[in-house]
């Protein structure tokens, strides 16, 4: 196995999921901490950030988001959200940036040895297994902490390795929070027991008593 600090990885966020996944576990993302962190570990090749915008709206919060993103170190792909009104008569909106995710790491598979993927779509399991096919590790980020579980269990399975981002939050996020109460020592206990060890990205975790 490579060492970690010069395997080629490229990290791909759905932002969309990310930030569900992060409120839902009561914290913000550090965008340049997330960058840091990989960079500090890993010979990082690039990091993209997948979005879906609103094009009808004049503003949208996302927009400062996607600037300073797009001017710190990230590729930033957008695309045009849909806006629908379902059979109730309430306001949806539609956005997956699935098949963009796919696209660009398929085009930069041969040149990396390590895809971090940070979603918990189960409509990615494919996507994941045909990377493998090509002798590229997979690590998945998404969580097991929520009711129901925000990651897939097809995705999860399918992975090389997954990490909760319950276990990275210390390491990306904005301000130091305690998780919620649902997140309990004796239900996260467990779960580093069992931790994917071929994960390289996630050191070993004391938790107090």
């Amino acid at each position: 196995m490579l060492d970690i600090y010069s395997e080629r990885v490229a990290i791909f966020i759905d932002g969309a999921n990310l930030f569900t996944t992060s409120r839902t576990l009561g914290f913000d993302v550090d965008y340049k901490n997330l960058l840091a962190y990989f960079r500090q570990r890993s010979y990082l090749v690039r990091a993209y950030y997948y979005t879906a915008l609103l094009e009808t709206e004049e503003y949208t919060p996302l927009r400062p988001l996607v600037d300073w993103l797009g001017y710190n170190g990230y590729s930033v792909v957008t695309k045009p959200a849909k806006e629908f009104t379902d059979a109730t008569g309430r306001r949806r909106v539609k956005g997956s940036v699935d098949i963009e995710m796919a696209v660009d790491i398929l085009d930069l598979t041969p040149h990396l040895d390590h895809v971090v993927i940070f979603s918990g779509d189960g409509d990615l399991r494919r996507l994941v297994e045909a990377v493998q096919r090509r002798g590229v590790s997979v690590t998945v980020i998404s969580t097991i902490h929520t009711q129901p579980p925000i990651i897939a269990d097809e995705l999860r399975r399918q992975a090389d390795a997954f990490l909760d981002l319950v276990h990275l939050a210390e390491h990306i996020t904005r301000r130091q929070v305690e998780p919620r109460a649902r997140i309990t020592k004796a239900a996260t206990r467990p779960l580093l027991a069992r931790a994917t060890p071929a994960d390289p990205f996630l050191e070993e975790t004391e938790i107090p008593e």
